[in-house]
Formats: structure tokens, sequence, C-alpha cells
């Protein structure tokens, strides 16, 4: 199995999706139960790590993108002189 760290977001995504797809299915291979949820796991630790790190530099980035709005003229978008 990869190291999570280094899926993309899509990757990760989609090979969690197959592992709830084989979760749904009728024909659970029961060996290979615990080593999916295992991965399951992983995965969701991972994506959850993610969103988190990503949530914290939005909130840093709003404030900076804000300020700089404020520095445009909304009819013109020119940038006002301090």
């Amino acid at each position: 199995m990869s190291d999570v760290t280094k899926l993309t977001w899509e990757e990760a995504s989609a090979e969690l999706d197959g592992i709830v797809a084989f979760l749904e299915s009728s024909d659970v291979d029961v060996d290979q139960l615990v080593v999916q949820l295992q991965r399951a796991a992983v995965l969701v630790e991972e994506l959850d790590r993610r969103l988190v790190a990503t949530r914290t530099q939005v909130d840093e980035l709003l404030p900076r993108l804000e300020r700089a709005a404020e520095r445009v003229d909304p009819d013109t978008g020119e940038v006002l002189e301090d």
C-alpha cells in the first residue's frame, strides 16, 4: 500500500470511495475486511489533516485579502493611494 501523504486529494478520495464500495458489496471478502478498514482509517485521517491545514491557511489569508481589497476602488478597480 502506498504512503497516503504522497497521494493527491483526488487519488486518496477515489481510493476511499473504492473501499466504501467494497464494504457495501454483498461479496465482502472477510480476509480483506480488516485490511480495507485499516486503510480507510488512514485515508480518512490524512484527508482530515489536509482539510484542517487548508482551513488554517484560508483563515490566515482571508484578512490579508480583505485588507488588499479595501485598497481597491470598487468602481474602477484602481488601487487607491495610502
